[in-house]
């Protein structure tokens, strides 16, 4: 009983290995007739079901099992076409003619492709010779037709060419159209059209046109280089260095490809270091970094003024109005709808305190971007600003900058009240002015300091004016602002405490 159950696993343990064998065994063997059958029949069903992969993997299996069976070969290349895959199919085709050159289907759908793929002459060939092969009526009518049209386009080819090499480039492209809409795979025409594209300034129609080249033509180097450089000459450096990278897959030691990837991986590193350091909030830094990519592309405009662009920006974010509003002028000088080099500007012209041109660069970038609610509170504020700079201006009053910090404003009020403290005064005049003066520094010194009244003020409201407080409906209790007096109530006895 033992022993049984010792023979039971042994077998059981070389089950799988037998089975591998066995496969192995009838892999090599080809189809019988009624496995063919099978593996078109259910190719057949497959490819009616539209499932067109399992139909290809049985009608695969079919030119496998028969490699002289012209049908597989013709529902194969059936089934690559269903897919859109008609460079497969055309040796599939060319397979069915040589073993049944009367299959007369097959030569026609040749020819139609060959077409398509801009072979005139070989589709010609295929449609004279089907017209030679006593077709039916329907098969005869199209092959007239289609030779028709290969000649026409033979000649529509010969005059495109001629206006090309004239450097006639609009008259090449339009000619190349009416190719291109028949032959819709035909790689030297696209290519053609795409170089005509280019010398009209047409650069859309040019990367349309080699983006299908690339894809219809295996190892096109060519056409990747080119749609590198004209992304690149765009300002577009992150599609440029996308495309290089392709001719390199295909060819590591393209010579072309790789002195321009260089170049491009140089620059696109630049711009987003530049970028990383204005979210860091290191303005100073990406400055430098924007004015090392001029120095890198002096060559291409559009890189230029990327640079000048986001350099303008980096300066009003930091603070630096003055050099903002000069960087930023030479931009809208060459582009002056620059929405964004306008709202730059502006806020520079803020920091700057001109008001008037601020609210002028605002108004204007609004005309071409209505509905940007940046735009509409930077203007709100702009004219708040310029409203409140006509009254009382606290920084003014102590004469600091808005950028002023805390300990600097402290020094300044401790200096002006110093100077203007009433006890410092005896004509009776003279004290009752040093009064209101002592008021008004004591005013701009109790906002600034406060980081929620300065916030307020900065954004054009006075915390002290009841009237703006009212309309704001901003409330506070430490003082009453109306009745504001630092000197505390009663006669003044000014002994005065600066700390």
């Amino acid at each position: 009983m033992v022993a049984t159950d010792q023979v039971a696993r042994t077998i059981l343990t070389y089950i799988p290995y037998i089975l591998v064998l066995i496969d192995l065994r009838y892999e090599g063997v080809k189809c019988d007739g009624g496995s063919l059958d099978n593996h078109m029949e259910m190719g057949k069903k497959l490819l009616a079901a539209g499932q067109l992969a399992d139909a290809l993997s049985h009608f695969h299996a079919a030119v496998d099992g028969d490699p002289k069976n012209y049908a597989a070969y013709y529902r194969r290349a059936t089934v690559f076409l269903a897919m859109g895959r008609s460079k497969a199919a055309l040796p599939d085709l060319s397979k069915v003619i040589e073993l049944k050159p009367d299959f007369t289907s097959a030569r026609l759908q040749r020819g139609n492709l060959l077409l398509k793929h801009g072979r005139l002459d070989e589709a010609e060939s295929d449609f004279k010779k089907v017209l030679k092969s006593n077709p039916n009526d329907k098969e005869e009518k199209e092959a007239h037709c289609q030779l028709t049209k290969s000649d026409e386009l033979q000649r529509l080819v010969a005059q495109a060419r001629s206006s090309f090499i004239r450097q006639e480039y609009s008259a090449a492209a339009s000619l190349l159209d009416g190719i291109v809409e028949t032959c819709v795979w035909d790689v030297t025409s696209r290519e053609m059209r795409a170089e005509c594209s280019i010398q009209m300034g047409e650069m859309g129609k040019a990367i349309g046109d080699l983006k299908a080249a690339s894809k219809m033509k295996n190892d096109n180097t060519q056409a990747f280089y080119k749609l590198s450089t004209i992304y690149y000459n765009l300002g577009d450096h992150e599609m440029s260095l996308t495309e290089v990278r392709e001719c390199l897959k295909l060819d590591p030691d393209h010579k072309q490809c790789f002195s321009h990837y260089k170049q491009v991986k140089k620059l696109n590193k630049q711009i987003r270091s530049a970028e990383e350091l204005i979210r860091e909030q290191s303005y100073e830094e990406a400055v430098s970094k924007y004015e090392a990519v001029m120095k890198t592309e002096p060559n291409v405009q559009l890189f230029s003024s990327l640079a000048k662009e986001r350099i303008c920006h980096a300066l009003a974010r930091g603070q630096q109005a003055s050099r903002a509003i000069s960087v930023c002028a030479e931009v809208l000088q060459a582009d002056p709808e620059n929405v964004n080099v306008l709202k730059d500007r502006a806020e520079a012209y803020v920091q700057d305190e001109q008001y008037e041109e601020a609210i002028k660069d605002y108004e204007t970038a609004a005309k071409h971007s209505q509905n940007d609610r940046q735009l509409k509170e930077g203007l709100e504020r702009a004219q708040r600003l310029l409203k409140q700079s006509q009254k009382k201006d606290y920084y003014k009053i102590l004469g600091v900058k808005r950028t002023a910090n805390k300990k600097e404003i402290l020094k300044a009020y401790r200096k002006l009240a110093q100077q203007w403290h009433p006890d410092n005064f005896q004509d009776p005049e003279e004290k009752k002015a040093a009064e209101n003066k002592f008021i008004d520094i004591a005013r701009a010194k109790e906002v600034l300091t406060d980081p929620e009244m300065r916030t307020k003020f900065d954004h054009g409201e006075d915390p002290m004016d009841p009237e703006s407080q009212q309309h704001h409906g901003f409330h506070r209790g430490f003082h009453g602002f109306q009745g504001f007096n630092p000197f505390g109530s009663g006669p003044f006895n000014f002994k005065f405490n600066f700390n």
